[in-house]
């Protein structure tokens, strides 16, 4: 790998992981997470900040792989990559900065569509670039769950 592949390798890894860091110092103190309802399967607080990091840096490596294919399809490939990337931006601030959770739910579900819709454009282009999306993929289904589960369980408090 050249230099300057290798620096694009670094610059796709780190774009996700900014996005990710810069909603989080966004959405405000999170601490509200320890004192609102949560379903049975919720995981401790502790698991997500290391989820995350895993996702987005397969996020990071899977568009890399796009950018750097010859396909006529990677500009609209990597078009729908960045708008799934605002959209989970948005989703915390939505949720913990807000505390909107249904209106957060409805929103991931938009960024669910979106990332279904990536991966089979990713799919097209190249089947791995794809194949390391899908764990986000099933991360945030996941996370619609405890979304909508934290929406049912705390809607009538406060």
């Amino acid at each position: 790998m050249n230099k300057n592949n290798r620096s694009a390798l670094v610059i796709s890894i780190l774009i996700p992981l900014a996005i990710g860091s810069l909603s989080t110092l966004v959405s405000g103190n999170r601490s509200m997470y320890f004192s609102i309802n949560k379903p049975a399967l919720s995981p401790p607080a502790f698991i997500f900040p290391i989820v995350w990091t895993i996702l987005y840096i397969l996020m990071g490596i899977s568009s890399y792989i796009i950018y750097e294919s010859e396909s006529p399809r990677k500009s609209n490939a990597l078009r729908t990559y960045a708008v799934q990337l605002l959209f989970n931006f948005f989703w915390s601030i939505i949720f913990f900065g807000l505390s909107q959770y249904f209106f957060a739910f409805l929103w991931l579900l938009a960024l669910i569509i979106l990332i279904a819709v990536m991966i089979y454009q990713f799919y097209k282009i190249s089947p791995a670039a794809a194949y390391l999306q899908i764990p986000y993929f099933i991360w945030c289904l996941f996370a619609a769950y405890l979304n909508f589960m934290i929406y049912i369980m705390n809607k009538s408090v406060g």
